[in-house]
């Protein structure tokens, strides 16, 4: 990286959480910071309070394991992507915005939020509520034809039907899991654990 240090030697450092892709607290580094965190794994900052290195978590235990670092545009900033260990600020919250994190995957969650709606309140008119009326059965059966639907659409050169049909079998899927009271977020907690396997 030929990033563009500022005149104290230091260069801003945006922390994410690679889960929920939430920002969790912005620190800076200078270039020492900076190798230590890529030599160990542990994201390392230079205080500009205690004027030395200081390596997140090394007294609260509450370390951020690094993901990835990447450089802006300019080269003159820093996003690290982070799993991390525990609270991340000081004062005991997750960010150090005080926020509550959470996974937050857009039109996934906006669609989650709808079959919840639809799974408690069965509306009359409402599909998803017919099919949560008619059964687990029923909502497994619906996964498995959209899936042999998403293999056929595979074998032909149709881009349109084959993406139609993968939003039908994801949307399915997404059905499944409130029936079985789970969510989008414990199957990428599995595929998170996998990595490395």
């Amino acid at each position: 990286m030929n990033l563009k240090f500022d005149q104290a030697g230091l260069i801003p450092a945006i922390i994410q959480d690679s889960n929920s892709r939430e920002v969790l607290m912005l620190g800076y580094m200078n270039e020492e910071a900076l190798a230590v965190t890529v030599e160990t794994g542990l994201v390392t900052f230079y205080s500009r309070s205690k004027q030395r290195l200081w390596t997140k978590g090394e007294e609260s235990g509450n370390v951020l394991e690094l993901v990835r670092i990447d450089e802006d545009c300019d080269k003159d900033a820093l996003l690290v992507t982070v799993r991390p260990k525990g609270p991340t600020c000081h004062k005991g919250t997750t960010t150090c915005w005080g926020d509550i994190n959470r996974t937050n995957f857009g039109i996934i969650e906006e669609l989650e939020q709808v079959i919840a709606d639809r799974k408690a309140n069965s509306h009359q008119d409402s599909y998803v509520a017919s099919l949560f009326r008619k059964g687990i059965n029923k909502i497994a059966q619906k996964v498995g034809e959209e899936a042999v639907e998403v293999v056929i659409e595979a074998k032909d050169n149709n881009a349109d039907l084959f993406l139609n049909e993968s939003a039908d079998l994801f949307f399915h899927y997404l059905i499944l899991l409130q029936a079985k009271s789970f969510s989008i977020t414990d199957v990428l907690k599995v595929l998170n654990e996998r990595k490395g396997t």
